[in-house]
């Protein structure tokens, strides 16, 4: 977490980032920071201008501080607001020279290369002298990482951004936005007494979940896997551990789905996913609880991480040849209908048993409605084999192993694999 000098310190890192590269390859070239209707009085005649031009509440952390504090609205833990920055980055300059164009591909391969603001690039930027009033930032401390992503913006919501600076002509521009920021209150909780007890205290027959496990044998591949977050896929039967879960209706309520499971004792209820629709489910963390609808009584909520299983991969719109680097579209399709509000990340890790190296990319086109099948934009690529990996709302696809004790690639990955050719 951070204090108040956070949202400036993002500006000036991604300033100061943004300045050591476009003087290099646009002469005389800098970066500034004011409204783009001062451009043409505070700024030089070729350059980059950084406009903050808006901040929105992260979806992911909109509610964290509800979750620190006690009905008395006194603190748990300190307080702390997560905030995604929303950047309208303008070139300008000579244009029969091309500038402003030269600029917006020296903005774009460099913010494509540094799309991470890491501790180091922070802190090197605090103790910068040209930003003395950033000197009590701690923004490089924050646990949570900060990612620079560009912003699609169609030519509507361009012209609303520049309709606000009144008789300003338009520049050209390109938008990018930085997440996560954590902002703390700088409030100090105070620290409760310490639990000596767990016990669970519920009403008469209400049931209760004490643990969740899974019947099949995938664990033993993953013996890194703790008990308390199961490896949970939509093939997966689920084996609900509790007191009270027996009635003469009992349901599973999962996210929004509810569902019968197959059989019910006191003690235990086994569930087989594999009999719900996978376009019900969702992947990700969702709730998991029992419900006796005659008794009008639920469970307690139990997370659950439910991870998608990746059916097919594709490559089209590739481009490069011999050794250079290369881009295309890589079409992932999964079990799991993906929300298009969920947060997607394709890991792509090279096939190799020598060496690891591998590329993450969250871009994605056409992403407009709920869909199995998303595709990504991946950039900057060696050609090569590679193993593929889908997360989604931090739910991680599983890796497929070889389990044969005769076969070369005994107990390695093999699998999902994807050719940049």
């Amino acid at each position: 977490m951070s204090n108040y000098l956070a949202i400036a310190t993002i500006t000036a890192t991604l300033q100061r980032t943004l300045q050591a590269n476009v003087q290099v390859d646009v002469d005389g070239a800098r970066v500034t920071t004011v409204r783009p209707d001062r451009l043409n009085n505070a700024t030089p005649e070729a350059g980059v201008n950084i406009y903050l031009y808006d901040v929105l509440l992260n979806s992911a952390w909109r509610s964290a501080d509800l979750r620190q504090r006690h009905s008395e609205e006194k603190y748990i833990k300190r307080s702390q607001t997560g905030l995604d920055l929303y950047y309208l980055i303008t070139c300008y300059g000579n244009d029969v020279e091309l500038e402003p164009q030269r600029l917006m591909g020296s903005i774009v391969r460099t913010l494509n290369s540094k799309s991470i603001l890491t501790q180091e690039m922070i802190q090197e930027t605090v103790a910068d002298s040209t930003f003395t009033f950033l000197a009590d930032s701690n923004l490089a401390e924050q646990v949570e990482t900060i990612t620079i992503s560009p912003v699609d913006m169609n030519i509507e919501e361009i012209s609303k951004i520049w309709t606000v600076f009144f008789q300003t002509p338009y520049s050209l521009s390109l938008g990018y936005k930085a997440s996560v920021i954590l902002i703390d209150s700088g409030e100090i909780p105070k620290k409760p007494l310490p639990v000596r007890n767990i016990q669970r205290h519920v009403t008469p027959y209400q049931p209760a979940i004490a643990h969740i496990k899974v019947a099949e044998e995938l664990a033993k591949l993953w013996k890194t896997q703790s008990t308390a977050n199961p490896l949970i896929l939509a093939s997966s039967t689920l084996l609900i551990q509790g007191n009270n879960l027996n009635a003469e209706i009992t349901q599973i309520r999962i996210g929004n789905v509810t569902v019968t499971p197959q059989t019910v004792t006191e003690k235990q209820i086994t569930l087989d996913l594999s009999r719900i629709p996978t376009e019900s489910l969702r992947a990700g963390v969702q709730s998991l609880q029992v419900i006796h609808p005659q008794q009008r009584v639920n469970s307690n909520i139990v997370p659950i991480l439910l991870r998608p299983t990746i059916q097919e991969v594709t490559v089209s719109n590739l481009h490069g040849r011999g050794n250079d680097l290369r881009s295309a579209d890589v079409n992932v399709t999964v079990n799991f209908t993906i929300d298009k509000t969920q947060q997607v990340t394709l890991v792509l890790t090279e096939l190799s048993f020598t060496q690891f190296s591998g590329y993450s990319y969250e871009q994605t086109k056409h992403r407009r409605n709920n869909s199995n099948s998303i595709t990504f934009v991946i950039t900057d690529c060696l050609p090569g084999n590679y193993l593929v990996r889908l997360v989604v709302d931090g739910a991680e696809s599983l890796l497929s192993v070889d389990t044969d004790p005769h076969s070369p690639t005994y107990e390695s990955y093999i699998g999902p694999v994807v050719a940049i050719a």
